[in-house]
C-alpha cells in the first residue's frame, strides 16, 4: 500500500486538477455535424423492423445513436419538407408547398440550421442533394439550393446520367423522375453520382478534420429512376419479392384527397411482375445507399472524429410501394409517407444504443441539433429539442406530430384541397379541406397498416376522439387554400 508525503499528495492533486481541466478543454471542443440525407427512403431498414431490407450500415448507426422509430416529416414533398428541416419552420409559416416555391420569398432573412453554425465559424459545406433538387435532372448542379447557408458546395455527376437512355421505363408516357423505373447498372460503387458524394464528403472530412465543421452529405438515391449497380440487385432475388397486402375494399372508406394526383390509379395500372421488378429495384437503391452510410461511417472512425461528431441521418420523407391497393411514391398522408427515418447520434447520449418511439417531428431536428452543438437557438422555431430523448428514449414525452399536404384540382377534385393530419402516440386524424372533402381516424393500437377509418360512422369514443384531434391539429396547421403562389404542376 502507497503513501503519499504532503509534497507528493498535493502534486497529485494538482495533476489531476490539470487533467481535469484537460478533459473539460477537450469536451468543450465544438462538435463536427455530419448531417446524411438520403431522398425517398422509406422505413424499409432493418432497426425500423423490416426483414427483407439488407442495410447494415445504417442499423450500426442505429445500434450507436438513437434511432427514432415514430418520426414524421411535415410534408411529404421534396421541396417542402427539406426547407422546413432546414429552417425548422412548418410549411404554413414558409409557405411552401410545391416544388418551385424558394422559403427566402416569405422569410428572406430566416436563419438556416448551417446558417446557425456558420455564425460559430464553422465550415458549412454541401455535397450532393440537401435542399431540393430535380432529380435526376438537376444532378451535377447546385439545384434549388440556398447559398446563405454554405461556404462550400460540391455537386458530383456520376454514370446514372451517362446512362440515362438505358433505364427501363415502366411507364413511358411519364419522365423516368417521376415513373417506375430503374437500371441494374455496370461498374463500381464510386462511379454513380452517389457514390461520388460519399468520397468527395470523405475527402472534405480529411481536409478539414482539425477544424469544426458542419457536413451536409445528401445522396439522391432510391428517387426514381432506381439506379443502382447489379451486385445490390442480386441480393434480392425477384422471386422473393412480394407486394404489400390490403384487404378486400381498402379504398371504399377513404376519402379521394386521400390519394396522391401522381398515382390516381391503383399500381399505376401496372402488372404484378413490373410492380415487384420495381420493387427489387427500390430496395436495391436502399442497399446501395446504406453502403455509402457505411463508408463516411469509416471515415469518421478512420480520421478519430467519431467522438466529437454529431450524426445525424434523416430521409426527405416516407414512400409507398404498393401499399393500400396500389399506392406509389409520396405524397399521402398515410403512415408510409408521413413517417421517416430518423437516427441521431450525439457522443456520450446516454441514451445511445436504444430506439425510442416517442412521436417527435422533423421540425424538431434543428433545435435538436444545434442544442447537442452548444449553440443557442434562433427564435421562433417550431419544433422540440430532443435532448430528453436522447439521454432517455423512455422518458414521457407526450409528442405529436403535424404533416400535411396541398392536391391540385383536376378531374377528382373541383377546387384545390390542403389535407392536414395529427399522429399521436395511438390515433392518426386527417382532414381534407377542414373535413368538407373528407376525414380519416386511424387507431394505430388496432390498426397499424391504417385500413379501418373510424371517422365513417364514428361513435360516442371515436367523436371525443375527433374533436381533441381536430383542436390540437388546427393549432398548428391551416386547412385553408393557401394564399401564396402555388404551381399546381409542381405539387
Amino acid at each position: 500500500m502507497h503513501s503519499f508525503t504532503w509534497p507528493s499528495r498535493a502534486f497529485a492533486i494538482a495533476a489531476l486538477l490539470l487533467v481535469g481541466v484537460a478533459n473539460r478543454s477537450q469536451a468543450a471542443e465544438p462538435p463536427n455535424v455530419l448531417f446524411i440525407a438520403v431522398d425517398d427512403l422509406a422505413s424499409t431498414l432493418g432497426c425500423y423492423g423490416d426483414p427483407f431490407a439488407k442495410t447494415p450500415n445504417i442499423d450500426r448507426l442505429a445500434a450507436s445513436g438513437v434511432c427514432f422509430l415514430n418520426a414524421y416529416n411535415q410534408l411529404p414533398l421534396c421541396n417542402p419538407t427539406r426547407a422546413s428541416i432546414m429552417t425548422g419552420r412548418r410549411p404554413d409559416e414558409i409557405g411552401v408547398y410545391d416544388l418551385d416555391r424558394h422559403f427566402r420569398d416569405q422569410l428572406p432573412d430566416v436563419v438556416t440550421l448551417p446558417q446557425a453554425f456558420q455564425k460559430r465559424n464553422y465550415l458549412a459545406a454541401r455535397v450532393g442533394k440537401i435542399y431540393h433538387y430535380n432529380v435526376p435532372a438537376s444532378i451535377g448542379t447546385d439545384g434549388f439550393d440556398d447559398p446563405p447557408s454554405w461556404n462550400l458546395t460540391v455537386n458530383p455527376k456520376g454514370r446514372d446520367k451517362t446512362d440515362e437512355a438505358l433505364i427501363i421505363n415502366a411507364e413511358p408516357h411519364r419522365k423516368i423522375s417521376a415513373a417506375l423505373s430503374w437500371l441494374a447498372a455496370d461498374g463500381r460503387d464510386e462511379e454513380q453520382t452517389d457514390g461520388m458524394i460519399a468520397s468527395e464528403a470523405i475527402r472534405l472530412m480529411e481536409a478539414n478534420r482539425d477544424k469544426p465543421f458542419f457536413l451536409g452529405v445528401g445522396f439522391f438515391r432510391p428517387h426514381t429512376p432506381y439506379v443502382a449497380p447489379k451486385k445490390y440487385f442480386d441480393m434480392y432475388p425477384l422471386d422473393t419479392v412480394s407486394l404489400p397486402y390490403a384487404p378486400a375494399g381498402d379504398r371504399d372508406d377513404i376519402p379521394t384527397a386521400a390519394f396522391a394526383h401522381n398515382c390516381p390509379i391503383p399500381n399505376y395500372n401496372l402488372d404484378p411482375l413490373t410492380l415487384r421488378k420495381a420493387t427489387q429495384a427500390y430496395y436495391a437503391c436502399v442497399s446501395f445507399v446504406d453502403a455509402q452510410v457505411g463508408r463516411l461511417l469509416d471515415a469518421v472512425e478512420r480520421l478519430g472524429l467519431a467522438e466529437n461528431t454529431i450524426v445525424v441521418f434523416w430521409s426527405d420523407h416516407g414512400y409507398h410501394l404498393g401499399e393500400h391497393d396500389g399506392i406509389w411514391q409520396k405524397r399521402t398522408l398515410f403512415e408510409q409517407s408521413a413517417r421517416s427515418p430518423l437516427i441521431i447520434r450525439v457522443p456520450g447520449a446516454a441514451g445511445n444504443g436504444q430506439p425510442c418511439r416517442r412521436i417527435v417531428e422533423f421540425v424538431d431536428i434543428y433545435p435538436t441539433v444545434v442544442s447537442a452543438a452548444g449553440i443557442e437557438a434562433p427564435p421562433k422555431l417550431a419544433g422540440r429539442d430532443l435532448a430528453t430523448l436522447l439521454d432517455d428514449p423512455l422518458a414521457t414525452w407526450n409528442g405529436q406530430a403535424i404533416t400535411q399536404v396541398l392536391r391540385p384540382a383536376d378531374d377528382r377534385l373541383a377546387t384545390q384541397v390542403m389535407g392536414c393530419s395529427i399522429r399521436t402516440s395511438r390515433y392518426r386524424y386527417t382532414e381534407w379541406a377542414e373535413g368538407a372533402a373528407g376525414v380519416e381516424l386511424y387507431d394505430h393500437r388496432a390498426d397499424p397498416l391504417e385500413f379501418e377509418n373510424l371517422a365513417i360512422e364514428p361513435d360516442a369514443r371515436h367523436r371525443a376522439v375527433i374533436e381533441r384531434l381536430r383542436a390540437e391539429l388546427r393549432k398548428k396547421a391551416s386547412g385553408k387554400i393557401p394564399s401564396v403562389p402555388v404551381n399546381p404542376a409542381r405539387l
